[in-house]
């Protein structure tokens, strides 16, 4: 029976290393041998919590469930898991060494069975690797660099020649990076997520959830936020009393200015903003306010929503983070057709102007309040499995399929850029997979500080 030992030391509390691991699905953020997990029992860990894992070895997904069977708070944490020709159980033990590091010991006691048992001897030395690689991903995630990493020559060249940095908007591109944890809680601060019912919202919100943050969700359809509330509330363990709801339909700026005026009477400030809601259209059509949809609800609802809220966000140190698409990339600002009357409708390009506008909106909003507590920055996400991309563009889905991120993956530089020391006061930047990335990358496709002027011009007359 192969036996993995490690031992680590941590500068974190002992509570913050032990509420990060005893949701044991954080596993996916620190081991690199791990694709995916998830908290399979709603609510809070505890003994009798399962989770799914899936294991990523050669090439292969592997499937493996597991069962909390012991938790001593602060303490230890035993759990037992099963797949194929495998079972294990894996204890993870926590010591104080002071108020603010933390000794770390993990056990794994593998048992293999069929084929597998017959080669685990010769398996060894290469488990001996994993296991220390799944540890010093452990300290990596509970120790989050304090600067941020900044793009490598290979990201600059990849970038040059477009396709190669375009293959990274895949899975591919997340799974290679170095940092995935997410461990830095945000205990009661407050968290506006707009379009969180699905996709990259919902994981997002989920994921705030988790560290902490009290949420405000801003949505069109009741039913749609009820369910999202019980997800979340799943996924993290909180309770429906710390997720309030604000309904509105986004591409309507009276009902956005609503939501504001809701926001502002449940909170006086706020630590994070999450503009996230966008959508795609086939065709063109105006809102009842006659703007066209895309550029109503990827750039209007943003800028009148985040106007609203600059008092609130003041209080609160906040983080605007606005979620662009790397789409943008293709397209410049049209400041002579921004309500694209002039050419034949193209719902992609519709949509990657209103984000190129969303991102010189960003920059215009780091600049204008420089010298209050507010920072402001963009991210794409990556090409992610979200159900606008399948509704909207169903050939690029279908070309891609699996090597599309998950949502998850998708909404990890949100969460990151909502959390992370490293970004605190950073403010006008680009970023994709945590690292800021370059605004245009083809000629005729950036954007002037005359246009960016005539832009913010343009915005406050429409709304």
């Amino acid at each position: 029976m192969p036996r993995l030992e490690e031992t680590i030391v941590v500068n974190r509390s002992r509570h913050d290393c032990f509420r990060y691991l005893a949701d044991f699905s954080t596993i996916e953020q620190w081991d690199p041998g791990v694709y995916r997990a998830e908290k399979k029992t709603a609510g809070l860990p505890e003994v009798g919590t399962l989770f799914d894992v899936t294991l990523s070895s050669a090439g292969r997904r592997i499937p493996m469930h597991y069962e909390l069977t012991q938790l001593v708070d602060d303490q230890r944490l035993e759990l037992v898991g099963s797949a194929d020709g495998l079972s294990a159980q894996d204890v993870i033990s926590f010591e104080t060494v002071d108020e603010t590091t933390t000794r770390i010991h993990y056990v794994a006691e593998l048992e293999f069975s069929g084929v597998m048992g017959a080669v685990a001897p010769a398996l060894k030395p290469w488990l001996n690797r994993v296991g220390q690689k799944a540890v010093e991903g452990m300290a990596r995630a509970l120790e989050p660099p304090d600067a941020l990493a900044q793009r490598t020559v290979v990201d600059r060249v990849k970038e040059r020649t477009v396709l190669p940095a375009a293959w990274d908007f895949t899975q591919r591109g997340y799974l290679k990076m170095e940092h995935k944890g997410l461990s830095e809680f945000v205990d009661g601060q407050t968290a506006v997520v707009t379009g969180p019912t699905s996709g990259l919202g919902l994981a997002a919100a989920c994921e705030l959830a988790r560290l902490g943050a009290d949420l405000i969700l801003v949505g069109r359809t009741p039913e749609k936020l009820n369910r999202a509330v019980e997800e979340i509330t799943a996924f993290s363990g909180r309770s429906d009393d710390d997720i309030e709801v604000v309904r509105a339909n986004l591409l309507q700026l009276q009902q956005v200015r609503r939501a504001a005026h809701q926001i502002s009477a449940a909170t006086d400030q706020i630590e994070i903003l999450v503009n996230n809601a966008g959508a795609l259209f086939d065709e063109r059509a105006e809102t009842v306010d006659g703007h066209e949809r895309a550029v109503a609800i990827n750039l209007l609802c943003p800028w009148v929503l985040t106007q609203s809220l600059i008092d609130e966000l003041d209080a609160g140190d906040g983080r605007v983070i606005n979620v662009a698409s790397g789409g943008m990339y293709t397209q410049p600002l049209r400041l002579d057709d921004m309500q694209y009357q002039n050419e034949p409708y193209d719902g992609p390009k519709a949509y990657a102007r209103a984000k190129r506008g969303l991102v010189a909106l960003t920059d215009h909003w780091a600049d204008a309040f420089e010298h209050r507590s507010i920072t402001f920055n963009s991210m794409h996400p990556g090409w992610a499995d979200t159900p606008g991309v399948r509704q909207s563009l169903p050939t690029f889905y279908n070309l891609l399929g699996r090597r599309l991120r998950d949502a998850r993956m998708g909404a990890d530089t949100v969460v990151w850029l909502a959390t992370a020391g490293a970004v605190e006061g950073v403010s006008g930047q680009f970023f994709f997979d945590r690292k800021p990335r370059p605004k245009a990358i083809f000629d005729g496709t950036q954007v002037t500080d005359d246009q960016r002027h005539r832009l913010v011009q343009w915005l406050r007359q429409q709304g």
